[in-house]
């Protein structure tokens, strides 16, 4: 078995790379992912990406942090100590809007911040994987699972025919703990 792990194609230029998409795909290579140092419009689409879930949570984060807001101003106006001043009642909702609204943006932005640094295991003292250091600069990178896609020649060849200015193997590091 082979140590490679990732072959790399490594573009100047976007449009290269959407073409490298391409070539890639009718030729039924399966690809690992792609490392731009910019957003590129439609590259989701070409590659299969599945919407985000993270509304999902924003929901979720925001829901609980209504129902946590109005819970406290509750328990405490109403409940815990209700206080009679001037006649008015010790469960005023209108004035319980501005408080749960607040609440509710708090435990949502907070939640959603742990969510997105949970997902993409982003917590501290953990080592950044890193394809290619040119991938954040100036270079289009496409990653290719080796182990997955055994026809190596074929893929170095349709990367090359496409516009790729290198083609790298990443190879596998085995971590001895003697």
């Amino acid at each position: 078995m082979s140590n490679t792990k990732y072959i790399l194609g490594s573009f100047a230029d976007p449009d290269d790379m959407m073409h490298g998409i391409d070539k890639l795909q009718a030729n039924n290579i399966s690809i690992y992912d792609c490392f731009t140092p910019m957003p590129i419009h439609g590259i989701e689409a070409k590659l299969g990406v599945k919407p985000s879930r993270l509304p999902i949570a924003a929901f979720c984060f925001g829901a609980l942090g209504t129902v946590l807001g109005f819970s406290l101003l509750y328990y405490t106006m109403a409940h815990d100590w209700p206080m009679n001043i001037g006649g008015k009642p010790s469960l005023p909702l209108p004035n319980f809007v501005p408080v749960t609204f607040e609440v509710t943006i708090l435990l949502c932005a907070l939640g959603m911040v742990a969510t997105f640094f949970l997902r993409n295991h982003l917590f501290p003292g953990r080592a950044p994987r890193v394809m290619d250091l040119r991938a954040s600069d100036d270079r289009f990178v496409i990653a290719i699972d080796a182990q997955e896609n055994t026809d190596h020649a074929l893929i170095d060849s349709l990367l090359k025919e496409a516009g790729a200015v290198e083609v790298k193997y990443n190879e596998r590091k085995y971590v001895s703990y003697e």
